[in-house]
C-alpha cells in the first residue's frame, strides 16, 4: 500500500480530492483521526484539541500555527491548554503522522506532511495548487463563501502554510523538488485530479 501526502492551498480542494483518493485507493482519510490521537498522546480532551479548528479551511496545523504567527483579522489566535506549548502540539502531531505513515496506508490532509514525511519510503507527496484567481473562485463554489471572506482565507492561509513550513522546516513549501506529483485543480478539475493521483499512488505502491 502507499501513503499519500497531499498538500494543498486554499481553493484547490484538498478537502474534496483528499477523501476522494482515500475511497478510491480504499485507505483511511486521517485528517478527522489526528486529532484525537493528540489528545490522546497528550492526555488531554478532544475539545482542547478541536479548539485551535476555527475554520474548516485550515488544516489543524495550520490553524494552530496562528498562534505562531497571529492573525490580523481581528481574531485572537487560539491558545493551547496552560499545561502545554506549541511545540508540545507539534511535536505530538508530527508523532502521530510518522506512525500513520508507517503503517503503509493513509491519505493525510495539510499538517506539512509532505515535508515531515519526506524521508519516509512508501509516502507519495503531492501538491494541489493554481493560480490566485481561480482558486479564489474554486474555493467560493466548493464553500459556499462570498467573495471577500474567500479572498481574505486565501491570503491568510496560504501565508500561513508557508511561514510554518519556513519556520519549522526550513523549506519553500512552494518547491516542486518536495513533491512527486504537482497538479493545477483549477485547471485539471477535481475529478481528474483524483483519477491522477490514484493512477500515482498505484504506480508508485507498485514500483516499491
Amino acid at each position: 500500500m502507499t501513503v499519500v501526502a497531499l498538500s494543498a492551498t486554499y481553493g484547490a480542494g484538498g478537502d474534496v480530492i483528499g477523501p476522494d483518493v482515500a475511497e478510491r485507493l480504499g485507505v483511511a482519510f486521517v485528517d478527522r483521526a489526528i486529532p484525537m490521537q493528540v489528545a490522546e498522546q497528550l492526555d488531554i480532551s478532544l475539545d482542547d484539541v478541536e479548539a485551535h479548528e476555527k475554520e474548516p479551511a485550515e488544516s489543524f496545523l495550520d490553524r494552530f500555527l496562528r498562534g505562531f504567527v497571529g492573525t490580523d483579522v481581528g481574531v485572537p489566535a487560539p491558545v493551547p491548554p496552560e499545561s502545554f506549548t506549541s511545540e508540545d502540539f507539534r511535536r505530538a502531531t508530527e508523532d502521530v503522522l510518522v506512525r500513520q505513515a508507517r503503517t503503509g496506508e493513509g491519505v493525510i490532509l495539510g499538517r506539512a506532511a509532505v515535508v515531515l514525511l519526506r524521508d519516509e519510503p512508501g509516502v507519495l507527496r503531492v501538491r494541489l495548487d493554481g493560480p490566485d484567481d481561480l482558486r479564489l473562485r474554486q474555493a467560493m463554489q466548493i464553500g459556499g463563501v462570498d467573495e471577500e471572506t474567500a479572498r481574505e482565507t486565501l491570503r491568510r492561509v496560504d501565508r500561513t502554510q508557508a511561514e510554518y513550513a519556513r519556520q519549522f522546516y526550513s523549506v519553500d513549501i512552494r518547491d516542486c523538488s518536495l513533491y512527486h506529483l504537482v497538479l493545477d485543480s483549477t485547471a485539471i478539475g477535481l475529478e481528474a485530479c483524483t483519477e491522477l493521483i490514484v493512477g500515482a499512488a498505484r504506480a508508485f505502491g507498485d514500483a516499491r
